[in-house]
């Protein structure tokens, strides 16, 4: 972890002071993302990108609950990317990175015109932690790896986790 990775994690803890449950799922989020990116070989920019976006995927969700009385994906990503954009900014991260991670931001439960591995990989890797801690089914599971997924290796993360049978 670099220090500016570590400067986001610790000023998320900070935001999310509570709420354990949602410091649990983008900390699980960013490992997962972290596996991805290594598999699929990704460069140092790509990997600080995806892990910092990572953490602040869901920054919006409290805004969203007090704003609209709702964590809906389509209301964090109206309010996450002005939110993810300061903290970044906070904790020293660059403009052009800023800029890419509010993209993924404020797109993160949209899953048509994804347009980077970064993306992709956020994508995957929140589906994975979606998919336990909100219990998918053997048939939800299959689907989203059908019609989702695309890296390979997410989809092993996901098949493993989820798909084959324990030995």
């Amino acid at each position: 972890m670099t220090q500016l990775e570590r400067r986001v994690a610790e000023a998320m803890i900070a935001l999310y002071s509570g709420d354990a449950k949602r410091i649990q799922h983008f900390i699980k989020v960013n490992a997962f993302a972290k596996l991805i990116a290594e598999g699929e070989g990704t460069d140092e920019r790509t990997k600080e990108i995806i892990s910092l976006a990572a953490y602040v995927h869901d920054i919006g969700i409290h805004e969203s609950e007090k704003k609209y009385g709702s964590a809906d994906g389509k209301y964090q990503e109206i309010e996450g990317p002005s939110l993810a954009r300061a903290l970044l900014t906070e904790c020293g991260v660059d403009g052009e990175a800023i800029g890419r991670i509010c993209h993924i931001v404020g797109k993160h439960h949209t899953y048509t015109d994804i347009d980077g591995i970064d993306y992709q990989i956020i994508v995957e890797a929140d589906f994975i932690v979606n998919c336990y801690e909100d219990g998918i089914s053997q048939g939800g599971v299959r689907n989203v790896l059908e019609k989702i997924f695309r890296t390979e290796s997410g989809k092993k993360l996901l098949g493993e986790s989820f798909l084959e049978p324990r030995k």
